[in-house]
């Protein structure tokens, strides 16, 4: 019983954001997200290279969204996308033949690296997997994935969050870089 008891919780829900943070987190997402895509399809769009990947998706949840969050952090966005990235690549070049053990791999293995390097950023394990189960264009790429992809893409949403969430006087990005 007092398994079960854990799942109760041990805190109250997080208060509401007021509508000028939501505004705000929406401007920021929207010209991440954006940006990285325009680069993606105008770009890129002719070549073999991508640029966006889904993980981005939660990144932009954490960088414009959750500001303060220590997985937020410019340190853990680029860390834990580019460990992530190199893990996710090597497990599928490795074990391609066992897509289940690659995923499983790729995933549990850079969250303990990015635990053990302080760079924990949950989008970092959708990295990591979509090196896996990603298109036989993401495949192709082997380690380039881990620049271009996971690191230039993460770099360009890391200055737009640096600019956006600057801009009003009662936000301030980031809380560390180190």
């Amino acid at each position: 019983m007092e398994y079960f008891e854990k799942m109760k919780g041990t805190t109250q829900s997080p208060p509401r954001v007021s509508l000028f943070e939501i505004l705000w987190s929406w401007i920021g997402s929207f010209l991440g997200i954006a940006t990285v895509a325009v680069i993606h399809y105008k770009l890129l769009g002719k070549s073999d290279l991508i640029m966006i990947i889904g993980s981005f998706g939660a990144s932009a949840v954490l960088i414009y969204g959750a500001i303060r969050s220590p997985l937020a952090q410019p340190r853990n966005l680029i860390g834990g996308h580019m460990l992530s990235a190199i893990i996710g690549v090597t497990a599928f070049m490795l074990f391609h033949k066992y897509l289940w053990l690659a995923s499983a791999i790729a995933v549990s293995t850079a969250i303990a690296v990015m635990h053990a390097t302080k760079t924990l950023h949950p989008p970092g394990g959708a990295t990591a997997l979509i090196a896996v189960i990603g298109s036989q264009k993401v495949h192709a790429l082997g380690y380039l994935y881990v620049l271009i992809p996971a690191g230039s893409g993460a770099m360009v949403m890391l200055i737009v969050a640096l600019l956006i969430n600057n801009i009003p006087k009662s936000r301030s990005y980031p809380e560390f870089w180190m």
